[in-house]
This record gives C-alpha cells, structure tokens and sequence, in this order.
C-alpha cells in the first residue's frame, strides 16, 4: 500500500480514511508530518482531536494549521518527509468562517500540489451522498466542498475512495 505520489483520500464520516492515510504515511519510510486544520472548539472536537494522536502514536511531527494550509504545506513537505494533511473539509470550513474566499484559497492549493513533488496524502470527505442540506449555508458548504474535491482531484495523481474501511481507487499513477 505505498505511496509513490501524492494521493487524495476521500469518503465518509468514520469510513476508515485517517486509518487508510496514516499506513499510506507509515508504509513510505519516510519521515512522518500530520498536519491538522482541526480546531478543539468543544469537548467533542477535543476528544477526537485526542484519539487521532493515541491511534498514530510516536514518531510523527504535528503542526496545526486551521486556514493557512498552503503555507504549512510549503514550509513542511520537503525532501525525506511525507505530510498527511487531516483534513480539507475542517480546511474549507475554517475559511468560510473565516471569510476567506474558498475558490482563491483551492487554487492556490491546487498550485502547491501541481508543482511538487514530494508526498503528501490528503483527506477530505465526500459530503455530496447524503441528505440535501437544510439552510443555504449547509448547501453552500456542500457545494464548495464538491467543488474543492473535484479540482484536488484533478491535481493529484492518486485518489482513492474509502468505505467500511476499504480502499476503491478511482486514480491511480503506475
């Protein structure tokens, strides 16, 4: 299950993705980064945000980056090191209410991405399988989140879709 290349790991709510992204990580031999855009707003945030680290365990570098991603990237995907980014759904929520403009922030990741080389595996769920959103910021949301995978996906060379924590890939480099 190694990671040649930078890879794009979607799928659903506890579907297995962190798991999957973190032996991607494991498996490449190199140095491990997680770079997290999670926020530990309340009780709940902080105690998932608590069992991610005890599930990965030692040897990996954290670096919180909750809106600025593109730096983080920059300064910490480098030679000898592989970079989980977890997650680009918080990402994209941190810039809405941020009030940052989404699409100006996605193409300046799908910038970084293009022209690097180094690994990076990046998750991001697939929110467009489920209900229709009730308020129009729901459905905003959704819809930027869509539009946010399709063009990371369209970036990168691999991408895979995680269900009952199995692997289907949909793009894959040789």
């Amino acid at each position: 299950m190694t990671a040649l290349a930078t890879t794009l790991v979607l799928g659903g709510a506890r579907s297995g993705k962190s798991v999957f992204a973190e032996q991607l990580v494991g498996d490449s031999g190199l140095a491990r980064v997680y770079l997290a855009t999670a926020t530990a707003e309340d009780d709940e945030m902080r105690s998932r945000i608590s069992h991610h680290r005890d599930r990965r365990g030692e040897g990996w570098v954290t670096v919180e980056e909750p809106v600025a991603l593109v730096d983080a990237l920059t300064r910490e995907a480098t030679l000898g090191r592989a970079v989980l980014v977890d997650c680009l759904t918080l990402w994209l929520s941190n810039l809405m209410l941020a009030e940052r403009d989404p699409e100006v922030e996605a193409r300046r990741l799908t910038r970084f991405l293009g022209g690097r080389r180094y690994i990076k595996i990046i998750i991001s769920n697939e929110v467009g399988m489920g209900l229709v959103p009730e308020t129009p910021l729901g459905r905003s949301f959704r819809d930027a989140q869509g539009r946010l995978n399709q063009i990371v996906a369209a970036t990168v060379p691999n991408v895979v879709f995680i269900a009952a924590g199995l692997p289907l890939w949909l793009k894959r480099a040789l």
